[in-house]
């Protein structure tokens, strides 16, 4: 019987969504100091609705700082802008509609797929191709699972699927939760942005507190053998 000692899997990562967006420079500057505080994966831009051209240059003026500290810009829904925005990929709700914003993405960009009310709609996504997909975020009525249950659907998906998932998380509790659960990213919002401390001072504890939940349900290396002919 050969062993070998597999190190530990990593922890999971930031995931920030923003406020809607309609004044970007102050937010831009804001970022820049988060992102230099913590390990952020990506940024999910979300957009107040108004014209394209207005849409797009609030992404480009959010960019550099997104995109300089090695942070994938994705854009929540408008999947027509992505390309013209130098955005790195887009967020869409629902099977259908990551489907239809396939052609104008792929190969080149990102995409992500949420709104996955049952577990055939998530196998669906990952089948069609989504690089990631949430569980967990507010339905069109403001509804979600329990934490207990999102958990239970990350913990389901990491077991037995390749692309990776991520957890919505409105607390810290939740993000710790879901860290455990296996989640590979921690999608976190308006409670890091409302926080009374400061954004930077939330979003540091945050990841801390993701990485210590991580760590005591997949922290050690495990030792894998297979038979020798």
């Amino acid at each position: 019987m050969a062993s070998k000692l597999v190190p530990p899997r990593p922890a999971p990562r930031l995931y920030l969504a923003t406020p809607p967006v309609d004044e970007p420079a102050q937010l831009a500057a804001e970022l820049a100091g988060l992102l230099a505080a913590a390990d952020v994966a990506a940024v999910l831009v979300r957009l107040r609705e108004t014209d394209p051209r207005g849409m797009i240059s609030y992404v480009k003026a959010l960019a550099p700082a997104i995109q300089t500290a090695g942070a994938a810009l994705l854009i929540d829904g408008q999947p027509d802008i992505v390309a013209r925005a130098g955005a790195d990929g887009a967020h869409l709700t629902g099977v259908a509609a990551m489907e239809d914003a396939m052609p104008a993405l792929k190969p080149d960009r990102i995409v992500g797929a949420g709104g996955l009310a049952t577990r055939h709609d998530s196998m669906a996504a990952g089948e069609a191709g989504a690089d990631y997909v949430l569980f967990g975020e507010p339905d069109a009525k403001g509804q979600r699972p329990s934490t207990e249950a999102i958990a239970e659907r990350l913990e389901w998906w990491d077991e037995l699927f390749e692309p990776p998932c991520v957890g919505f998380a409105t607390s810290r509790e939740e993000a710790e939760a879901f860290a455990a659960a296996g989640a590979d990213f921690v999608l976190v919002g308006d409670f890091i942005w409302s926080d009374p401390r400061g954004a930077k001072a939330a979003l540091v504890e945050i990841g801390e507190a993701i990485a210590q939940a991580h760590a005591g349900t997949f922290g050690k290396a495990k030792v894998e053998g297979k038979a020798e002919g």
